[in-house]
């Protein structure tokens, strides 16, 4: 295909032509206005002459036709899995693309477009089509064919920012009247205080416009907590109690309807994570000692620790006659700290506290009852926990994990702590700084008291095997029983000193129920489309875990030691939702993807959202559904020039752009060359004949 044109390249600059054409103009003028012959002739020859300067050329240019490109962009997101939607996008991008090629001269790009799992931005088709046709020029675009249930959470506000000028069509999936019942959060925290309640705002939304009470069901870790009724479309605020610090998953779920098009927005999850306000400490110290200091500095150290301390300077048994005005000493106040403010701590430690009867057998019962409803205790002992009327032979001894032998090991060569072969499982003294050499590169101590395990778990031992720290659960609550007060030697770094600081962050952490300090756990962390599973047991053998994904298929996975106390797996899993993982006696929650995901939030498809944008381009938009088995139905397909609209009842249109490639170009001089010089000189000739011929009777008529 050959097209001709013109084109011109002046020899001397525009304005010097302007001027050239300007005088020719004005002399021509002057001649016609003095009706001088010849004048007609000479304004030929310089508008020749100014046309030469010009230099036009013929221009041929030899062009090849270049197909049509039309893009079928293919929602894959997540919405389009529902009901009977797949099917109907695979038999609809089949035929498409059939009959585009049918017409003939069409380059049919089809561009799958699906919703990022990683991130919660919706089904967003216009970002893939741009990135489809990145490389094709504007001019080139024919149309725009969408299969999608118009769930499209990026289209463009103004038409001019698609970049092209063709129609966009529009085939929605899905049926008419669909019905769906989802949870809408409207205020969802994500950070809690622990001890406190935390409150949810959300609505429970039903398409089909039922007032029927519905009743939302409540789990914490995976633990009902609370069943609500409320009335669809009513704001609902649900309060939610941080049991721990860390992740606090939650659940709220209502039930399906008949006829529901999924269940997937029935259920909202969402992670709140714990946060402590100020770790709320009551320091009771026996009788002054070397180690009391040690224990006040660590913990007025630690900003987020509210610290009580007393000390007991003078047991009630002391009698020396001193009057009581004149003693500077506060009273014990043992009603307000062990009475009613006792459940306002979150640890309680008592320090070389000797049974002294400061403390009346009622208020050991209130601390007895503080600990099985879920507080912490630690007990340092000292030398006066080893007496027949000592410590242990209190109401506190009920709670207490190991009985004391009568005996107090002093020695002059002293003792390195060691981590006992449970110990070295358990989080609180796994690792420790030192400890895997031998003997544990850590100060000596010089007293222990003698005692025997009742309950609980002996992670650290001392002189002779003996135990040294003991951990025990009791009740809801946690019990530490260190059987020396000579930690202070390796916080004043005698002999090199020790692991103090990080044992007692452990042993606080841990009394305070930290979900990585548990010594029997299953955790699960997801890592892009892979959940990385941790096991965390005292037990020699672990079972396998059982893995329940958000569809319901099962799957087992077995563990591997990796650490003392530790075994491991990693499993990748290709559905976006909440994961169901457990061992029989421990489970764990872990949410793939975004945990409400925009994909999931509004799935009843809908022909409005695309309807602006595709009209404003003369495209239409139309259901393909027939039937309620899949099937569907295309209207024809034609090609057209350029035209305000692409569509009708029965047919959809692509614009033919006429779009070429050049393949050659041929240039031929006009105003330049023999051709020129031809017509130049052919307008003198003219005009000397014309004037000769004038001249001639004026001389006849002389003679």
């Amino acid at each position: 295909m050959n097209d001709f044109s013109f084109s011109f390249t002046p020899l001397l600059p525009v304005v010097l032509l302007a001027l050239f054409a300007a005088l020719a103009v004005a002399v021509t003028a002057l001649g016609f206005w003095q009706r001088r012959s010849g004048t007609l002739l000479r304004a030929i020859g310089l508008a020749l002459i100014l046309l030469a300067l010009f230099d036009p050329a013929l221009v041929r240019q030899n062009k090849q036709p270049l197909k049509d490109v039309v893009a079928v962009v293919v929602d894959q997101s997540g919405s389009q899995t529902i009901g009977e939607r797949q099917k109907q996008t695979e038999k609809a991008e089949s035929e498409l693309v059939k009959r585009l090629k049918a017409l003939g001269n069409i380059d049919v790009r089809v561009i799958d477009s699906g919703s990022n799992d990683t991130e919660d931005d919706g089904t967003r088709l216009f970002s893939a089509l741009n990135e489809g046709l990145a490389d094709v020029p504007a001019e080139r675009i024919g149309g725009v064919f969408m299969i999608t249930d118009g769930l499209v959470d990026d289209i463009p506000a103004n038409p001019a920012t698609l970049g092209f000028k063709a129609p966009l069509h529009a085939f929605i999936t899905g049926h008419e009247g669909e019905r769906d019942r989802r949870i809408e959060l409207l205020d969802a925290p994500r950070f809690g205080i622990v001890g406190k309640d935390t409150t949810i705002q959300l609505r429970v939304l039903d398409t089909s416009k039922g007032q029927e009470p519905v009743v939302i069901h409540v789990r914490r870790d995976g633990n009902p907590i609370a069943d609500v009724t409320a009335a669809p479309g009513e704001r609902i605020r649900l309060p939610v109690k941080i049991e721990h610090g860390g992740p606090n998953v939650v659940e709220i779920e209502v039930q399906t309807l008949p006829g529901e098009l999924t269940a997937i927005n029935n259920k909202a999850v969402l992670t709140i994570d714990g946060v402590r306000d100020k770790l709320k400490v009551l320091l009771v110290s026996g009788e002054p000692h070397a180690g009391e200091r040690m224990w006040r500095n660590l913990l007025k150290s630690d900003a987020n620790v509210d610290l009580v301390h007393f000390t007991i300077l003078r047991p009630p048994e002391k009698q020396d006659g001193t009057p009581i005005n004149e003693l500077s000493l506060i009273a014990f106040p043992t009603a307000d700290l062990f009475g009613r403010k006792i459940k306002d701590f979150d640890l309680i430690i008592f320090d070389r506290y000797s049974n002294q009867s400061v403390l009346p057998s009622i208020y050991l019962d209130n601390i007895v009852r503080y600990v099985r409803n879920g507080g912490a205790l630690l007990i340092a002992a000292g030398p006066d926990f080893a007496d027949p009327d000592g410590f242990y032979y209190t109401p506190l001894g009920h709670i207490t994990p190991a009985r004391p032998e009568g005996t107090v090991m002093e020695s002059a060569a002293g003792f390195r702590a060691t981590v006992t072969a449970i110990g070295a499982k358990h989080p609180v003294t796994r690792g420790l700084p030192g400890a895997d050499q031998k003997p544990p590169a850590w100060s000596r101590w010089f007293r222990q008291v003698n005692a025997d395990v009742t309950r609980g778990t002996s992670v650290l031992s001392g002189a002779q095997g003996k135990p040294l720290l003991v951990l025990s659960h009791e009740g809801k609550g946690r019990v530490a029983l260190l059987l020396s007060d000579q930690m202070w030697l390796w916080a004043r770094g005698f002999q090199g000193g020790g692991p103090d600081i990080e044992l007692l962050r452990r042993l606080a952490h841990w009394l305070m129920k930290e979900p990585e300090l548990d010594e029997e756990a299953l955790r699960a962390k997801v890592n892009g489309h892979r959940i990385e599973i941790e096991r965390q047991s005292l037990k020699d053998k672990i079972p396998p875990v059982h893995i329940t994904s958000p569809s319901g298929k099962q799957e087992t996975v077995t563990l591997t030691p990796a650490a003392p106390g530790l075994s491991r797996a990693s499993v990748k899993v290709s559905q976006m939702g909440l994961y169901r993982l457990t061992d029989g006696d421990l489970s764990a929650l872990a949410n793939v993807g975004p945990e409400n995901p925009r994909e999931f939030q509004d799935v009843i498809s809908t022909t409005e959202r695309l309807r602006p944008l595709a009209e404003a381009t003369g495209g239409t938009v139309r259901r393909i559904a027939d039937g309620t088995k899949g099937d569907i139905t295309l209207p024809r397909i034609v090609a057209m020039r350029d035209s305000p609209i692409y569509g009708g009842s029965d047919y959809v249109a692509i614009k033919r752009t006429g779009a070429a490639e050049v393949k050659g170009v041929g240039v031929a001089p006009v105003g330049i060359g023999l051709l020129g010089l031809i017509f130049l000189l052919g307008s003198v000739i003219a005009s000397w004949l014309v004037e000769a011929r004038r001249r001639v009777p004026r001389s006849e008529a002389k003679s």
